[in-house]
């Protein structure tokens, strides 16, 4: 097993910077994927990013350019910076891990961007 806790979110204007976090625990050493997703009220959980063990990271086209996701294997925790933020970034984000059998999700930490 594997939990997943997040942090960092919060109120910011447009254009603004927020850094998330995601501290992982339990079977850590099963991971090979991290990843940040979201959702937004009404809609659907949306993805985000993903870092791969040994580094590669994908973004998806509506966040990239905006958003860097890295991970830190010595404090076991991925983070996800968000730069130039738009309204419609408000939303829950997610943090998920996957091993070669489950995906694991965290509780979310809340963004909202003010116009």
């Amino acid at each position: 097993q594997v939990q997943l806790v997040e942090s960092g979110g919060g109120l910011v204007q447009a254009g603004g910077s927020l850094r998330l976090s995601c501290v992982a625990s339990g079977n850590i050493f099963s991971i090979n994927v991290m990843a940040w997703y979201r959702q937004a009220p009404g809609k659907q959980r949306e993805w985000v990013a993903t870092i791969i063990n040994g580094g590669t990271t994908n973004y998806a086209d509506s966040v990239k350019g905006r958003f860097t996701i890295s991970r830190d294997n010595a404090k076991n925790t991925v983070s996800l910076q968000m730069n130039s933020l738009k309204p419609e970034d408000t939303a829950a984000y997610i943090c998920n891990a996957r091993d070669n059998v489950l995906g694991y999700w965290g509780q979310g930490t809340q963004v909202t961007v003010s116009s």
